[in-house]
């Protein structure tokens, strides 16, 4: 028989208390057994491990070595185990996120927050992209879940209503329209607008044009750039560009922020979360526990993970 992490154990204890029959009392066990286990132990390395005298128990030079290279080996092994623990548990490991808009501030900041307050162990990685392209990441396995804007695109697993951000136009201080809290749609035609390629950047600008189809041709001038650099384009006057307020924590000097009103308040879009049922990452069980505990009440359908 080979020897088994028990016989590490047992031989540890052994040593701890320097007596046969303390140590068997410790590990519950009769004096005679561990007495035969350790000989066995020994006989199978050719060694003696112990020194049996009338004081006592302990342990030779070999045995030393031995002990040295057991405690090492539990721990590891200790380690090892409490790791594939907390990992079934999806309290360690990777969730990949993709992500639709900017992560400064607003409910996907603060979503972001308590994950890592409650699973610090859980590295957490982002990708950008549109509603195609995070889709596809979703389709092939590249991230786990998605959060952006309610898609207009069909997909035929799972997904969770979450959150709403309104509309916002940052504009230059010195625009006309900056010194309004509040902006309504028509005050819009015909300014010069940015529109982000990136992220919510085509569903902002349908809003436009749907909003302002009675207003002629606007003014629209597409950007393939991050949302801090669309915001020194602001701040230069090039124009005003449409975001989410979940954006705003990004301040620019010359750079004030509006929101964008029709005739029922705050244009708002929706957000929802886009996973697999298939996917088996235990990381994102506890993902989307967080996220259903936090916007409890914007969704009766809780589907099934």
């Amino acid at each position: 028989m080979d020897l088994e992490l028990r016989d590490l154990k047992w031989a540890i204890v052994t040593s701890q208390h320097r007596s046969l029959r303390q140590a068997a009392e410790a590990l519950q066990v009769r004096q005679s057994t561990l007495s035969r286990r350790l000989k066995h132990i020994e006989h199978l390395l050719g060694a003696a491990l112990f020194e049996r005298t009338n004081g006592g128990t302990h342990p030779t030079v070999a045995g030393l070595e031995f002990l040295e290279s057991a405690r090492r080996i539990i721990a590891e092994t200790d380690c090892a185990l409490r790791m594939l623990r907390t990992r079934s548990r999806g309290e360690n490991g990777r969730l990949t996120l993709g992500v639709y808009a900017s992560l400064s501030t607003g409910n996907m900041f603060a979503t972001l927050l308590e994950h890592r307050r409650r699973f610090p162990e859980v590295e957490v990685r982002t990708v950008d992209g549109s509603h195609d392209q995070l889709l596809s990441a979703l389709a092939n396995s590249i991230v786990d879940i998605a959060i952006m804007t309610a898609s207009r695109h069909g997909w035929d697993d799972r997904t969770l209503p979450l959150w709403s951000e309104r509309i916002i136009v940052a504009l230059h201080s010195d625009h006309p329209l900056s010194r309004k809290a509040i902006i309504r749609w028509p005050e819009l035609a015909g300014e010069a607008l940015l529109i982000p390629q990136r992220g919510p950047g085509p569903e902002l600008e349908r809003l436009l044009i749907t909003r302002l189809s009675d207003y002629g041709p606007q003014r629209l001038s597409y950007q393939d750039s991050a949302l801090d650099r669309l915001l020194s384009l602001v701040a230069a006057e090039y124009g005003g560009l449409l975001m989410l307020e979940g954006a705003t924590g990004l301040h620019y000097e010359g750079v004030t922020y509006h929101e964008v009103h029709d005739e029922e308040g705050p244009t708002r879009l929706n957000f929802m979360a886009y996973w697999r049922q298939s996917n088996r990452n235990p990381t994102l069980s506890p993902f989307l526990a967080l996220l259903r505990q936090r916007y409890p009440d914007l969704s009766g359908l809780r589907p099934p993970d």
